[in-house]
């Protein structure tokens, strides 16, 4: 899937779905130990900062979280190459700076998006900004106290507001004034559980455990959140082995609803790597290769010329009308979305170290 990609005109920018498509590709490469593919992924993201270190398209004072997330492709490649090429440390700080800046809820969490999601956050924005800013932490200011505070915050406020105790799902995001159109009145949350914003904060939240302090307060709560969601998802899991688009009771099954393989990638992928890294039960490997075996089926496409596809993938969900049902399952679905296939080949690295 990811030399497939190679032939399928990416166009290469500094935004979340190229920051995914190159990780997924730079997972299969070193799964791999396969050299020019590597290379590529290297080159691609080296392409994208300036030798002073500028990060091409990124803007400053624009304070959207999507475009952190290229900074976990930056810090991997300084820290596998030797973390000696200062072009990515400027990078990475610029980001990590703008953080300390960026407009806040008045609890303390990061706005999604400045000023349209005014005191708005959403599970997406978690794994766009989170785990970066946990990654950075860990290079470059381990000691950093009021830093992991911090990134706990952000999943304590999501957890608070978005949680539903009784499916272990989450909505999609909450207003914390309550002033968007969608907003319950008691929790600020919006009205439905979407499965690619669920798909986002499972994997924000081991990525980020991964490199999270055991001995900081915040590490035992990030990991109950995480067995948390991980029995939510299991109960929720389609007999095919996927998941349908929106998780919330009465709509799977319902007309128009679907199983959707970009969130199906992503909990296969967190469920895998979860495991490997002792984080999650093992029992919960059953749950994952039924969805692997799901997605195999039916989501990769075989092309005449030798290549794979991916299918399936919603091309969007936003927060930024009324939220409807309606909304959601009238969004057209896309060919090759790399917010699908990029965490396909994140699940498949996983598969394949399991040996599985």
């Amino acid at each position: 899937m990811a030399s497939s990609f190679l032939s399928k005109g990416q166009k290469l920018n500094n935004h979340y779905v190229q920051a995914v498509i190159h990780e997924g590709i730079q997972k299969a490469a070193t799964t791999q130990n396969d050299v020019e593919l590597l290379s590529y992924a290297s080159k691609a993201i080296s392409s994208l900062v300036k030798e002073d270190g500028t990060l091409i398209g990124w803007n400053s004072t624009y304070y959207t979280l999507d475009d952190i997330r290229m900074g976990n492709n930056i810090l991997y490649f300084w820290n596998s190459e030797g973390r000696k090429d200062k072009k990515y440390e400027i990078a990475a700080k610029g980001l990590r700076e703008q953080l300390n800046r960026w407009p806040r809820t008045p609890k303390g969490g990061f706005w999604h998006r400045a000023p349209i999601y005014k005191n708005q956050m959403w599970l997406d924005g978690i794994y766009m900004a989170d785990t970066f800013y946990a990654t950075y932490t860990s290079y470059f200011e381990p000691q950093n106290t009021t830093a992991w505070d911090d990134i706990t915050l952000q999943f304590d406020l999501i957890e608070e507001h978005c949680r539903n105790h009784t499916s272990n799902l989450l909505q999609h995001g909450y207003s914390e004034d309550k002033s968007t159109v969608w907003a319950d009145p008691v929790t600020g949350a919006s009205p439905h559980v979407w499965d690619r914003a669920v798909g986002w904060y499972f994997v924000a939240l081991v990525e980020v455990l991964e490199v999270f302090p055991k001995s900081h307060p915040g590490y035992a709560k990030l990991q109950k959140y995480l067995t948390t969601l991980a029995d939510g998802l299991k109960k929720a899991q389609d007999a095919s082995g996927g998941w349908w688009l929106i998780m919330d009771e009465p709509y799977p099954g319902m007309k128009g609803n679907y199983i959707e393989s970009s969130a199906t990638a992503m909990f296969t992928y967190t469920y895998l790597k979860g495991i490997r890294l002792g984080l999650l039960d093992a029992a919960y490997k059953t749950t994952a290769l039924k969805a692997w075996d799901l997605m195999a089926d039916e989501f990769v496409q075989y092309e005449k010329n030798g290549t794979l596809s991916w299918t399936g993938t919603v091309e969007v969900g936003s927060l930024s009308g009324n939220a409807t049902y309606e909304y959601y399952v009238g969004v057209p679905l896309a060919l090759n979305d790399g917010k699908g296939a990029g965490p396909f080949m994140y699940a498949a690295t996983e598969v394949e170290k399991a040996g599985l």
